[in-house]
């Protein structure tokens, strides 16, 4: 026959069965952790201040490209700048016609008195109270497209001399060019009298002037 186990032994061995199933019943009876909610984003409320960004990060400076030096076989040299060349005038070009006379034609605004005359150039002219003295005078040339004539003439106005008396001293009322075709480009300005050029013609025998009243 078996020996039976000391008293004590057995025990022994009930006490540590029923602290195992202790510790057990303990575990199964702890609650389980609650779950995690998810996150919501919760937009500020307004007038508030909006929440500060997280610096970025600091991005490393990239190292500088290497750029390897031009031998100077490589350049071409640059060309010299092109030397601007001026238009001359063309040889052919046709020159205006001089005359040796220019015929005029002037009015007395109070009379209404008109009067058709030629001067020769370089020889003062008088009609009344102004003396005409033309110092140039020419036609257009062929290739132009206006047939004008055109004259540059000085009129001074200087009244006759009484008997007895010295000339009053001139007084010049218009110097510079006058154009047949356009009277009133640049007219004589005068309280009394007006005048214009007519044509320029050249030199031939003077006609008695013509009056018409």
């Amino acid at each position: 026959m078996r020996r039976a186990a000391p008293r004590s032994l057995r025990r022994g061995l009930f006490l540590a069965a029923v602290g195992a199933l202790g510790l057990a019943a303990a575990a199964a009876a702890q609650p389980a952790p609650p779950e995690e909610a998810p996150a919501v984003d919760v937009a500020p409320p307004p007038g508030a201040a909006a929440p500060e960004e997280a610096p970025p990060a600091i991005v490393p400076t990239p190292p500088p490209v290497y750029i390897p030096p031009i031998d100077a076989k490589e350049v071409a040299p640059a060309a010299p700048p092109k030397a601007q060349v001026v238009d001359k005038p063309s040889e052919t070009t046709l020159k205006r016609v001089r005359q040796d006379v220019a015929v005029l034609q002037a009015i007395d605004k109070v009379t209404a008195e008109t009067l058709r005359f030629k001067a020769e150039v370089g020889k003062p002219v008088r009609y009344k109270n102004l003396v005409f003295t033309v110092k140039a005078c020419e036609r257009s040339a062929a290739d132009e497209a206006i047939d004008d004539s055109i004259a540059y003439l000085t009129i001074h106005s200087q009244p006759r001399a009484a008997p007895g008396k010295p000339a009053p001293p001139a007084r010049q009322a218009f110097r510079g060019w006058m154009y047949a075709s356009s009277p009133g480009l640049n007219p004589l300005e005068h309280p009394v009298y007006d005048a214009w050029l007519i044509t320029c013609t050249a030199a031939g025998p003077a006609p008695a002037p013509v009056v018409s009243r």
